[in-house]
């Protein structure tokens, strides 16, 4: 087992050219803008298909811990693992955000021998995406109030205004502020607030876009706040969709990097799956089909988060189905959800593990409700034990689970070769595929049907701000959206504390928040918050710089 860090494991990876890559791929070199020797983004519009769409391999979780789960690394090592049984494969993932990174997180592209590369590029500012998208929705917050500011010709109630700023930090003192101190030449006095990046509706519009004309649409129907007589006022109101959307157009083009071991991957976009869609962009996730024939991709948390968001929103935008799905557990995970604590862990408790296994049971049974067939890689760590991993086994043998022990983090895509196998197996079956819930169904319908089919509640409860917003969306046309609930990943529930398989518990929606421009509706639970904070001990501490300008501690 290897005692290197992930970053010094990267480091001592030899990178292919990025044109090399983009051979491999079938993409020409015009379609290719480099940004150096190892990166690019595609023009799609310069792309030639092969005519047939390859097959969607979505990789999901079991409810996650703090000890975390490794499903991006999973996802790189069985791309690489197909690789090694010679399918024509490429891998679609989210871009990492800096908050993240700086906070709790560390980096986010993989880990051991299953990494894409370069990875502190990547995980730093990549080429630029992120900082478009603050742009653009930053730039919408000022014409919001120069608009308020030059005489307000669409009468918006500046205490009404739904649209907040963004940065790519976890920085809580933002969270609420006010802007326009300062007398008339400042602006117009109002409260205002700060959000993360990643939960921006802008980048929900990047990452549902099918091109630049249709995220120009998309923008335009941004409801940004309200008229004093209560009626929507949307970017296309102020005029500013052209501009937005110009500030965007590198911004939507995939971004092109490579694994560790040379397959071609495709990162790009990243809202976080507790509190936006949790998904890549169908762009990345399309173009990967248009040139392989399988395209592994992942979607943020467990399936009661990324999973459904992947399904119900995205695929359904898109107008595909996952062919198979990955389910990522690890002993560590059930240990947890079994009742242990995280410190813990190291020690052998088959006990534990068979309780915590209730969690994992919930997921796949969730995966077959969209009627397709989870495969469950097991990934393994140092101090799993053989009893521990029989334990899994005879559950999954009793209950028909397909089952493989996944290795990538230590022997990279020879480590997967297992689970790529009885990945194919599934994908050439038929399935019997279908959503959780009809679009024509109410908004509390849909939010209902998710809680109970999914969590496993027994109930929902709107307060009374969302009772009246429920009213004011259907009045509006807005009650055909699909549903992203805002939850956190730890527990099936909307307390975080309620590890392993909770039932007939109460979900209570506090708020809905209408993204009209997205095309979802947001159903916030519990104390989900859009603008995180930093820990006492954020992973920043342990960060630096060489001399000569490479990173130290990100992993």
């Amino acid at each position: 087992m290897s005692h290197l860090s992930d970053l010094e494991i990267a480091n001592q990876a030899t990178l292919k050219p990025i044109k090399e890559i983009a051979d491999k791929a079938g993409i020409a070199e015009e379609a290719l803008e480099q940004y150096g020797h190892y990166k690019a983004k595609i023009d799609i519009s310069k792309i030639q298909t092969k005519g047939k769409k390859g097959k969607v391999v979505l990789v999901t979780a079991m409810s996650p811990t703090p000890a975390g789960e490794g499903k991006s690394t999973v996802t790189v090592g069985l791309a690489d693992a197909f690789q090694h049984i010679d399918q024509n494969v490429m891998v679609a993932l989210r871009e990492p955000a800096l908050g993240p990174t700086f906070g709790i997180k560390g980096g986010a592209t993989g880990g051991g021998y299953a990494q894409v590369l370069p990875m502190e590029d990547i995980n730093l500012h990549f080429n630029g995406d992120f900082h478009a998208i603050t742009t653009a929705n930053n730039a919408l917050s000022a014409f919001i109030d120069n608009h308020i500011h030059q005489g307000n010709a669409l009468g918006i109630d500046q205490r009404r205004i739904e649209w907040k700023r963004v940065l790519d930090m976890n920085d809580r003192a933002l969270r609420q502020v006010v802007v326009g101190l300062g007398g008339p030449t400042q602006g117009v006095p109002r409260e205002d607030g700060f959000n993360i990046t990643v939960a921006s509706e802008i980048m929900a519009i990047l990452c549902l876009s099918t091109d630049i004309m249709d995220l120009k649409a998309s923008i335009a129907k941004i409801t940004i706040g309200y008229t004093r007589d209560r009626q929507p006022v949307t970017v296309k109101d102020l005029g500013v969709e052209g501009a937005l959307a110009m500030i965007l157009k590198d911004a939507i083009k995939p971004n092109l990097v490579q694994t560790m071991e040379g397959t071609p991957a495709l990162i790009h976009g990243g809202p976080f799956a507790n509190i936006a869609h949790g998904c890549n962009s169908i762009i990345a996730t399309e173009t990967a089909r248009d040139l392989a024939d399988i395209v592994v991709t992942e979607a943020g948390f467990g399936s009661d988060l990324g999973a459904e968001k992947f399904i119900d929103i995205k695929a359904r935008k898109a107008d595909f189905e996952p062919d198979a799905v990955v389910l990522v557990a690890t002993i560590r995970a059930l240990k947890m959800h079994g009742g242990i604590a995280k410190d813990n862990l190291k020690e052998e408790n088959v006990e534990a593990v068979k309780a915590g296994i209730a969690n994992l049971d919930r997921h796949v049974n969730n995966i077959r409700k969209f009627g397709v067939e989870p495969v469950i890689a097991l990934n393994a760590f140092i101090h799993d034990t053989d009893a521990e991993f029989e334990a899994v086994q005879q559950w999954a043998k009793e209950n028909n689970v397909h089952l493989s022990l996944t290795e990538v983090w230590e022997k990279g895509g020879a480590g997967g070769v297992d689970l790529a196998k009885k990945v194919l197996e599934v994908v050439e079956q038929p399935q019997t595929f279908k959503h959780l819930y009809e679009l024509e169904q109410p908004l509390e319908e849909k939010i209902e049907t998710i809680v109970k089919e999914i969590y496993g509640g027994s109930k929902v409860t709107f307060t009374s701000k969302a009772q009246k917003q429920l009213k004011q969306f259907k009045d509006n046309g807005w009650d055909h959206f699909p549903i992203c609930m805002a939850k956190t990943q730890y527990s099936f529930s909307d307390d975080q504390t309620k590890l392993g398989a909770p039932s007939d518990f109460e979900i209570t929606i506090r708020e809905l928040e209408a993204k009209t421009g997205a095309g979802f509706i947001v159903a916030l639970t519990g104390a989900i918050m859009t603008m995180p904070g930093l820990p006492k001990q954020p992973a920043a501490l342990k960060m630096d710089v060489t001399e000569d300008g490479h990173a130290i501690g990100l992993f």
